[in-house]
């Protein structure tokens, strides 16, 4: 792993624990994007002739990583914009279930619609908390993020699966931003319905890519009214009324859409075996460090699995001192959120410990 790092230039410099916030880019995927701009400088109007087929291309890739359907994928700039889209094909008196302070691009996007809304509490049994609203409310939708990202709880797959044979009419949507890249994912077997992520965080994409996968039933149950040039255009998106084509109206940056290729290959030349396993053990080494100085709040103390992402407590003067000791991080909610992907070590978590004794 401490030769990945030579790949993520940050990290030579800083003790980066902010992934949560934004990805390394690689040099791999930065050298990507050169070429392309440099294609799109020589070649004009060539170079999307060019790329032509990169659309279907990237398709097939996610599909074959997440273990999806290639025709059941759309290409948005951002999770925000796609979930807009897809919220706009649904009836108005649908009702939704969400978890109480998660992601504001899933909140928010939601409240703003008036839509009917139930919520379930943040705890050490949010899976039950979720479970019971799920039978007392009995909504039509349930938009949540995977792992939270405040605090860094995570829904485990198994659960995900669960709740689907429970409530198979519920339809379940995921956001995968903080999740994704993270560990080993059959979207076939999951047990949602879409899951959405920008790949800008633990995919290390870059900016400007994000993607939406759908199951075979989506189709039937939400019908975006967003068309424009480039949504029947393409192998996936030519029959009547594609659905994955109304999510892509108009000219989508090729340079930023096909960064996700380099991500993926970069990911799968390590092996996403490996890095769940690197991020079990900093997630585990951590959570025990910082419980024994008492920083974690009692509902990520009291859970047995989490994410590397974890929110500590401390205070803004805490926080500037860490940025003078060049570690990279942030502040949310109370505290101040530090997270670890595959190129982190448990080096830089004593480091961190060593300032916060």
């Amino acid at each position: 792993m401490k030769n990945l790092r030579k790949q993520f230039p940050v990290t030579s410099h800083s003790t980066y624990l902010n992934t949560a916030a934004t990805g390394l880019l690689s040099e791999k995927v930065f050298e990507y994007q050169q070429d392309q701009n440099l294609e799109l400088l020589t070649l004009g109007s060539l170079f999307r002739d060019k790329k032509s087929n990169l659309m279907e291309e990237v398709r097939e890739r996610l599909a074959a990583f997440f273990s999806a359907e290639a025709n059941k994928i759309a290409l948005v700039p951002n999770f925000s914009f796609g979930f807009n889209i897809l919220l706009e094909g649904l009836e108005k008196e649908t009702k939704f279930l969400l978890i109480k302070e998660d992601y504001p691009s899933i909140n928010l996007a939601v409240e703003s619609r008036n839509f009917p809304i139930c919520y379930a509490e943040i705890s050490e049994n949010l899976e039950k908390n979720i479970y019971n609203a799920i039978k007392e409310h009995k909504p039509d939708v349930f938009a949540f993020s995977i792992v939270q990202y405040i605090s860094g709880i995570k829904l485990s797959q198994l659960f995900l699966q669960q709740l689907k044979k429970d409530f198979p009419e519920l339809l379940i949507i995921a956001d995968g931003t903080q999740f994704c890249g993270t560990e080993n994912l059959n979207f076939r077997e999951l047990g949602i319905d879409v899951l959405g992520a920008s790949a800008y965080k633990w995919m290390n994409a870059g900016f400007g890519h994000a993607f939406f996968l759908f199951n075979e039933n989506v189709a039937t149950k939400i019908y975006p009214k967003t068309k424009g040039f480039g949504s029947n255009i393409g192998k996936y998106k030519q029959e009547e009324n594609a659905f994955i084509g109304k999510f892509e109206p108009g000219h989508l940056d090729t340079s930023a859409i096909g960064a996700i290729l380099p991500a993926i290959d970069l990911i799968e030349s390590i092996g996403i075996s490996t890095i769940e396993e690197q991020l079990k053990t900093l997630s585990e080494h951590a959570k025990n460090a910082f419980s024994k100085l008492d920083l974690l709040s009692t509902e990520v103390k009291l859970r047995k699995n989490h994410s590397t992402i974890f929110n500590i407590k401390g205070d803004e003067k805490l926080f500037h001192r860490l940025l003078e000791n060049n570690i990279i991080c942030s502040q949310r909610g109370d505290g101040i959120r530090v997270s670890f992907h595959y190129y982190n070590t448990v080096e830089d978590i004593e480091k961190l410990l060593d300032i916060l004794k």
